[in-house]
């Protein structure tokens, strides 16, 4: 059975076609600038057919899926023979509220419940949605499936996503802790109990998803317990761009004064903040430390301020769970920034974490880089959120 996972952003569409009886990609690409004057990127991964790169006018995300489904079927570029090989498609969808705890198969009801969710993720649901129906136009009847990165954090007891504000704003706004890069904290932590070689019954991890976007993981019996982002993906962590947690009251000295309203200073704390605004380089990790190396102070701040809120939470996720049986690093930063793995960890001795250097050298590949003494186990495991959900979409359509 072949599954084709789909990322849709408002102007943008990455993809992936598994083969899920070997469960490996056969094919991968991206459409980007839908509805400027797009562009689409399509490599063949299993036959050595060559890689097709070149502008084409992608008004709508319909166009966009037509252009994928061109490719894949073509004489030159294409992997498969047929639209009819494709078995199913995946949606990764951002935001499902309170109302999705698990992969569901799309239909109308549930359309409409992504739809009501839009006032908590007005970026990326809207988005997502264009690219489900654009799949429904161009390959009617195939059936399709929503991955939500909310769904593995749904398991959180209340007291860990209920905010300390007027408990009406939840009964009546939904404004709780929901949490996102679930798909990936639920992959490696899968992944980590298999390294660990015990159930998950028992079981507490501390997943560590560290890229441009960065969030952090209790995960105790197989179930996250606690996460860093929030209502939004805005909390928690300072990442590339956005601030994570600060004092509220900073908004209101924005906008006395700087004449900012909410939404811009909402753009400010999204889209200009984070390491990059303590920088003032850039919002790639990559730049930053080499900034620093060559003396910069503000960008050794930046990452001094970004190492030392993860090792906070990690403090603070054992003390909630009473101990970790294994710290997992994983995303672009997490599983390719040996550096920072290791200012991370520096300091945590104490806690019975320690890191070997030498194995610590790795980057981009699963391995156990636990330092001789220590109690907690650390792991580095790069993360497949698309395998995730090709699997949950074969084993719905299979059902």
């Amino acid at each position: 059975m072949n599954v084709l996972v789909i990322n849709a952003g408002s102007s943008s569409l990455k993809y992936q076609l598994f083969d899920m009886d070997t469960e490996t990609v056969v094919a991968k690409g991206v459409c980007e600038r839908i509805g400027i004057d797009g562009r689409l990127t399509h490599k063949p991964v299993s036959n050595g057919k060559p890689e097709f790169k070149a502008e084409l006018p992608l008004p709508t995300h319909a166009e966009a899926i037509n252009a994928v489904i061109e490719k894949l079927t073509s004489p030159e570029y294409g992997v498969i023979s047929s639209l009819k090989e494709i078995g199913a498609v995946g949606h990764r969808v951002l935001h499902g509220g309170q109302k999705f705890s698990e992969s569901v198969l799309i239909n109308d009801t549930v359309i409409a419940a992504i739809t009501e969710c839009i006032p908590l993720g007005p970026l990326h649901n809207p988005a997502n949605l264009m690219g489900i129906k654009a799949c429904q136009k161009v390959m009617p009847g195939v059936p399709q499936v929503a991955v939500f990165d909310t769904a593995f954090h749904q398991t959180m007891p209340k007291h860990a996503y209920i905010y300390p504000i007027p408990y009406s704003y939840y009964e009546k706004y939904g404004l709780r802790r929901y949490g996102f890069h679930g798909t990936s904290h639920r992959y490696v932590s899968k992944i980590a109990l298999e390294m660990l070689g015990i159930p998950a019954a028992g079981s507490r991890l501390i997943t560590c998803h560290l890229g441009n976007g960065s969030s952090l993981a209790a995960v105790k019996d197989g179930k996250c317990v606690d996460t860093t982002m929030g209502l939004s993906p805005l909390e928690g962590l300072p990442m590339g761009t956005r601030s994570g947690s600060i004092d509220p009251t900073i908004l209101s000295v924005m906008a006395a004064n700087e004449g900012l309203t909410i939404n811009q200073i909402l753009d400010v704390l999204n889209k200009e903040s984070g390491v990059l605004g303590v920088s003032g380089v850039s919002s790639d990790f990559r730049d930053i430390e080499q900034a620093a190396h060559e003396g910069n102070a503000r960008a050794e701040l930046a990452l001094d301020i970004f190492d030392y809120d993860v090792k906070k939470y990690i403090g603070a996720y054992m003390a909630a769970m009473g101990g970790a049986d294994a710290i997992v690093f994983t995303a672009g930063l997490g599983e390719n920034g040996p550096e920072t793995r290791e200012r991370i960890v520096a300091g945590l001795e104490p806690l019975g974490i320690c890191i070997d250097k030498e194995q610590n050298n790795v980057r981009g590949q699963q391995r156990d880089i636990t330092g001789k003494g220590s109690k907690v186990k650390v792991f580095v495991i790069p993360t497949n959120e698309e395998l995730v959900i090709a699997r949950d979409t074969k084993e719905i359509v299979g059902k």
